[in-house]
């Protein structure tokens, strides 16, 4: 969908400058360093709307100003914005917009970073000549409970209502009233809640809207601003820390077009006030609760997997490239045990993972902006990666994109969606097979009508879950070649041979999920995707072999099993059963209590490391703010935990631990930390990018490898702890949800979970997002909510076997009959404590009293 443009020429101030045909002029006077004055106008929004009036300049062969925001330049234009009739333009401007603005710079929040205050001194007329009354209204007001609105500072620019109307999509923000009596409000002074909706301050140009989370803590000159990477979700926005001694007292978008577009959300915003929980851990403890020194704790960790050798395994969720790197280093190096992993559950095998990786497979984020087909498949992009949300929403709402959904449960995103189908919780494996079938020969199916929206498209972009699962991911890779995605092409962006061109862009289930497999966290691969001589478990069948003793040590680096992990009771006899757990933990939770040696962790505030993006971006996570109490690094802690274990990783610093990684991941080797700089670089675009294994020949590798009559665990899903099934969690899944499918009318549903944006410690210890914190809710379609003599609020007991949790019934239209869905991660009614992996099954009662 994109056209190439030529480049013009326009001189402006007697500056030559070269333009791109149809760039507004605004954009082009900043290529030459000319700057114009704007509050209106910001590319982020959209299309100019020349609201302000301040940007305007003479063009010579035009006889009025004209607003530069809203002018596209043409071949030989002649600009001036220095003229007098220029300058007496735009001393009106200022001076009509400080007519009713407050003179309050001294107690302001914006005071010291303010545009208007900025532009006042440049452009305005340096005196006024109003000595009638301004305006007033009541101030602040509460515009939600984490933005406060000053309706007497607002100079109408616009900015906030159209991220409302046309970003976000929400539409609650509007202009309220007319003429002089214009102002910013919500329908009938409803609180304006939204995900995103704290980017509004961001944009605001004068004081009008600030957050209180921020408000009166700090002026421009007391704080310090520090580039990093938000990991409270697979999005990896860029942001800034605002830090004043040494503590974050304010999180602000970081624009990086290749990843956020230059937004947040609500969470990656105003999560930084949990780095100060009660709840944190800021030294070595052991069980009970005793502080230890590091010396001691590490003394005590070493002895205690020490004399388990061979028999510890390790799972890794919130950590950076080079933690995980050390964490295998240990369990592989030290420990002599293949057993480890990065997901939560059984993920697809290294055939699979590798085939996925392959550069020519991969869409990055930008390739969404201009893609002719976009499919969301076995996610909600709002609830996992919520800038991918408004990714979407943009190549929708701008190049005209068309989407089509395939998801369990409904999205936010279906309301612009042309194409919309819903499979049983289990059954994405069977929904993308026919897929295929459907695209491939146009067999019809359940899947035709997407498979319609797919046929003729030139560009497709599926963005898909890892909740899909192994089965499902391995039957996305026959979707792919079906679409043709194996033509001769250089990358997505480069343009389309003539047939049909298709990238998959991942939203895996931790944030840094990517950049663990490819540091060798995963039980069948080492660092790089390398075949192993002996594969490990996975996830499930650690957990299983510490049930049965066949392993006797656990280390948990930045995971949550008995909140995150389904089976809540299976892994707490699991843990139980360990005689030796080892936990890294940023919060005291329910399993870190349960650890022999407790270690802190860092919060992405103060991690130094990188991360690795779903497309293959690696980013530079830089330490903002000081480390609480007694918290070391965590990459010197594994260090000096494996040099304890008798084996020298070599790691004295963070650049050395870098040096390692790249070292040990081939397609990593050509990374420097220089070359991430502040954007990141994609690992597939760089001279060592081809070096991906292949993945037959990985596999003839690992078999050449073993040992001869040597009995190895089996890869990716079909690993199995002795005494575990043999059939695959999503097999068995399949079988219970096709049953339940079939047969609509019996007393139990087939059950779905999904996790909650806000569910978890973000809400739980952050006081400003507590309002947000969500209780647990039964959705239900309006068939079986009336089978079932239920109506929305009901209280209602959903059970599993023996197992039970407490919920609130929501009725949704959207919500195929004969299934239901449950939130993961909620505290005292949380979801996996139902899910075992063979039975998803539930029963409904009617309680008598609401849950609390």
């Amino acid at each position: 969908m994109s056209h190439e443009k030529r480049e013009v020429t326009v001189t402006i101030d007697g500056r030559e400058v070269t333009a791109i045909e149809g760039e507004m002029l605004h954009d082009a006077a900043r290529k030459g360093d000319v700057e114009i004055p704007v509050f209106c106008y910001e590319p982020k929004l959209g299309a100019p709307v020349g609201a302000c009036r301040m940007c305007l300049v003479e063009i010579e062969g035009i006889p009025k100003l004209q607003t530069s925001c809203s002018t596209p330049v043409r071949d030989g234009m002649v600009v001036h914005t220095r003229t007098d009739q220029v300058k007496k333009a735009q001393n009106a401007v200022v001076e009509f917009l400080l007519v009713n603005h407050p003179l309050d710079c001294p107690v302001c929040d914006k005071g010291g970073e303010c545009p208007l205050q900025d532009i006042t001194q440049g452009w305005g007329p340096g005196k006024s000549r109003v000595i009638d009354e301004k305006r007033h209204f009541e101030k602040p007001i509460e515009l939600s409970p984490l933005v406060a609105i000053d309706r007497e500072r607002c100079i109408l620019c616009y900015r906030c209502v159209r991220f409302s109307q046309e970003v976000s999509e929400d539409a609650q923000l509007q202009l309220l009233e007319r003429g002089d009596r214009t102002y910013v409000g919500t329908f009938d002074d409803r609180p304006y809640v939204s995900p995103f909706h704290g980017n509004i301050t961001d944009l605001c140009p004068v004081g009008a809207l600030t957050n209180y989370t921020y408000r009166f803590r700090a002026r421009p000159w007391d704080i310090e601003q520090a580039g990093s990477v938000c990991t409270l979700c697979p999005s990896q926005c860029n942001v800034s820390f605002t830090v004043r001694d040494e503590k974050v007292k304010r999180v602000l978008a970081r624009e990086n077009p290749g990843v956020d577009d230059g937004w947040i959300c609500d969470r990656g915003r105003y999560g930084f006030e949990m780095f100060a929980a009660a709840e944190r851990v800021t030294e070595p403890r052991t069980k009970g609760g005793t502080k230890v020194s590091y010396e001691d704790a590490i003394a005590r960790a070493a002895a205690g997997l020490a004399a388990r050798d061979g028999k510890v395994a390790a799972i890794v969720g919130d950590a950076s490239n080079e933690e995980g790197f050390l964490v295998q280093g240990i369990v592989r190096g030290a420990l002599h045990s293949p057993h480890l992993d990065s997901r939560p559950a059984a993920g697809p095998g290294i055939d699979a993972i590798l085939d996925l990786a392959r550069p020519e497979l991969q869409a990055t984020v930008t390739d969404i902006d201009d893609a002719d087909v976009i499919l969301v498949l076995g996610t909600d992009p709002l609830q996992s990666s919520p800038i991918l949300d408004l990714r979407i929403r943009k190549a929708i709402r701008r190049s005209g994109a068309r989407l089509a959904v395939a998801t369990e449960r409904p999205t936010a995103l279906d309301g612009g969606a042309e194409a919309i189908a819903r499979y049983a919780p289990g059954q994405a494996s069977y929904f993308i097979g026919a897929l295929t079938a459907a695209v491939a020969s146009g067999a019809e199916n359940v899947a035709t009508p997407l498979a319609e929206s797919l046929r003729d498209a030139g560009k497709i972009v599926i963005v898909w879950g890892e909740r899909l699962g192994a089965s499902a991911t391995n039957e996305l890779l026959g979707l792919a070649r079906a679409l043709d995605v194996d033509g001769p092409k250089t990358g997505l962006s480069d343009g389309f041979s003539a047939h049909q061109q298709v990238g998959l862009l991942e939203v895996p289930e931790v944030a840094n999920a990517r950049g663990l497999r490819e540091a060798g966290v995963l039980p069948d691969a080492g660092p790089g995707l390398a075949a192993l001589a002996v594969n490990g478990y996975g996830t499930e069948a650690i957990r299983e072999a510490l049930i049965d003793r066949s392993l006797d040590g656990l280390i948990l680096v930045g995971v949550d099993p008995l909140r995150d992990f389904a089976d809540t009771s299976r892994w707490e006899e699991a843990i139980n059963a360990a005689s030796f757990v080892v936990c890294f933990s940023t919060f005291a939770t329910a399993t870190a209590a349960k650890a022999d040696v407790l270690f802190p962790l860092e919060t992405h505030a103060e991690k130094d490391g990188t991360v690795t993006h779903p497309d293959g971006r690696l980013q530079r996570v830089r330490p903002a703010a000081g480390r609480p109490g007694d918290i070391r690094p965590g990459w010197q802690t594994l260090a000096n935990l494996s040099l304890a274990l008798g084996h020298d990783t070599g790691v004295t610093s963070q650049p050395t631990a870098f040096a390692a990684l790249t070292a040990a991941v081939p397609f990593y080797a050509s990374i420097t930390e220089s070359n991430i700089g502040g954007r990141g670089i994609r690992w597939q675009e760089t001279e060592s990018g081809a070096s991906v294994p292949d993945a037959g020949i990985a596999s003839a590798d690992a078999r050449s490898r073993r040992v001869s009559g040597e009995s190895t665990p089996a890869s990716g899903t079909s690993t199995a702890a002795p005494g575990a099934a043999t059939d695959s969690p999503d097999t068995q899944r399949d079988s219970a949800s096709a049953e339940a499918v079939a047969a609509p009318g019996a007393p139990e549903l087939t059950l779905g979970t999904y996790r909650d944006l806000w569910a978890g410690p973000i809400t739980e210890l952050n006081p400003p997002l507590k309002f947000l914190k969500p209780s647990q809710r039964l959705e239900l379609s309006p068939e079986d909510a009336e089978r079932l003599e239920l109506a929305p609020g009901d209280p209602v007991r959903v059970s599993q076997g023996d197992k039970s949790i407490d919920a609130t019934v929501t009725v949704h239209e959207r919500i195929p009959a004969g299934v239901c869905f449950l939130a993961e991660g909620i505290a005292g009614a949380n979801a996996n404590a139902l899910l075992n992996g063979h039975q998803v099954n539930v029963q409904i009662e009617k309680r008598s009293e609401v849950p609390a």
